[in-house]
């Protein structure tokens, strides 16, 4: 009975701290994060006074001491500091072996999270069909771009280097331009792949429309930073802004 009341005991005292501990933990955590909770309160406060049309997205901790970041719709950040008294607008780096650019690491895990958000369903896919798929990479693309048309002129060398590349629409003249029609129409078509490879041939295709995640995609794009076509994003949120051919590709994306 003495060694069953002992355990009892014991484990009761075990309990009785896993639970302090758990409630210690969380009033560290709470403590630790009001100091930035406030400050960002603040930088808001001061910012929309001075700007109130300045379109803030979020305010994330900084890595520099003192500092909050204030991301602006589009990417762009901002510096503040947490008494609100001064602001410093660009990307901030590491000084490592090599620059580091902090900023860029936050934007690629905006990137990350929202294009895994994107079913597979809304894209245009041309995925590889004589070897396994290596790589795949989100290309934001207009149909009127000549890059973009140059780039999908070797969708077969970059499909047999195993990269599969999965499409979103960014008609960079806008919603309700022609561009954006045609893609519309491309999306829309019984054989989305043909339809886009026959408008950036230069061909025309049968007007269509439907449900479709266009403007959705578009406004993505403008949201995580894309502001030229073709963009092309890997599945780890970094940009490769502009034309690659296939190798060059290949090559950013690790394959050899």
């Amino acid at each position: 009975m003495a060694a069953n009341t002992k355990g009892r005991l014991t484990e009761h005292l075990r309990a009785n701290f896993r639970a302090r501990f758990r409630t210690d933990v969380l009033l560290l955590a709470m403590i630790t994060a009001m100091p930035v909770l406030a400050a960002e309160s603040l930088v808001v406060q001061k910012l929309r006074e001075l700007r109130p049309d300045l379109p803030i997205t979020r305010v994330l901790p900084s890595p520099v001491a003192g500092f909050v970041a204030v991301e602006i719709d589009g990417g762009t950040f901002l510096y503040a500091s947490e008494d609100g008294k001064y602001l410093f607008a660009g990307d901030l780096y590491k000084l490592n072996q090599t620059l580091v650019n902090v900023t860029d690491g936050i934007r690629a895990g905006k990137r990350k999270s929202q294009l895994a958000k994107v079913p597979r369903s809304e894209m245009v896919v041309f995925s590889p069909k004589k070897v396994p798929v290596r790589k795949s990479v989100f290309v934001f693309t207009d149909v009127d771009c000549g890059y973009c048309r140059k780039l999908h002129l070797e969708m077969h060398a970059i499909n047999d280097l195993g990269i599969e590349v999965k499409y979103l629409a960014y008609p960079r003249a806008g919603i309700g331009s022609d561009a954006y029609k045609k893609v519309v129409n491309a999306w829309c078509a019984d054989d989305p792949n043909t339809a886009l490879t026959n408008l950036k041939l230069g061909r025309t295709v049968a007007e269509k429309n439907c449900t479709n995640p266009v403007a959705d995609q578009y406004a993505l794009g403008r949201d995580i930073g894309i502001i030229g076509t073709p963009a092309i994003v890997t599945d780890e949120g970094e940009l490769l802004p502009g034309y690659m051919p296939a190798a060059d590709l290949a090559v950013a994306l690790g394959l050899n």
